[in-house]
C-alpha cells in the first residue's frame, strides 16, 4: 500500500523549517516513541512577558516526523505561551493537509514536543522565581 503525502508535508520534509538548537533556550523537550524510533527535541527561546521568540526542533525519524516538527515550530513562533499550550496534533495535521493514518503519531509527537518544552520552561521560570 502506497502513502500519498501532501504537497505541505512534503515541502516541510525537502526544506524544513527551524531546524536546530537554541544555545540559551529557556525551554527544551524530548520525547520519543520507541516503536518507530522517532525522536524529536523541540527549543524554545520565550521573552519575559511570555512570547514564543524562537523554536527550533531536531527530529531523528521519518518524512512525516520532520515534516511535523517543522510545521509545529511555524505554528507557535509569535505566540504567547498559552496560546502555544493550546496546539494540538490534529491543527499540525490540518496545516499540513493531512497525514496517512499510519503516520499520525508523529503528529501527536510534535505535540507532545512542545508541551515537553513547555513545560521544562514552566519549571526553570518557577525555580527562577524561587531563587529571586
Amino acid at each position: 500500500m502506497a502513502m500519498t503525502y501532501s504537497e505541505k508535508v512534503r515541502d516541510h520534509f525537502a526544506h524544513p523549517r527551524n531546524v536546530g538548537t537554541i544555545e540559551d533556550a529557556n525551554g527544551v523537550g524530548e520525547v520519543g516513541n520507541a516503536v518507530c524510533g522517532d525522536i524529536m527535541k523541540m527549543y524554545l527561546k520565550i521573552s519575559d512577558d511570555g512570547i514564543i521568540e524562537d523554536a527550533k526542533f531536531n527530529t531523528f525519524g521519518c518524512g512525516a516526523a520532520i515534516a511535523t516538527s517543522s510545521m509545529a515550530t511555524e505554528m507557535i513562533k509569535g505566540k504567547s505561551v498559552e496560546e502555544a499550550a493550546q496546539l494540538t496534533n490534529q491543527a499540525v495535521v490540518e496545516a499540513l493537509d493531512g497525514l496517512p493514518p499510519v503516520k499520525l503519531h508523529c503528529s501527536v509527537l510534535a505535540e507532545e514536543a512542545v508541551q515537553a518544552a513547555l513545560e521544562d520552561y514552566r519549571k526553570r521560570r518557577e525555580k527562577k522565581e524561587e531563587n529571586a
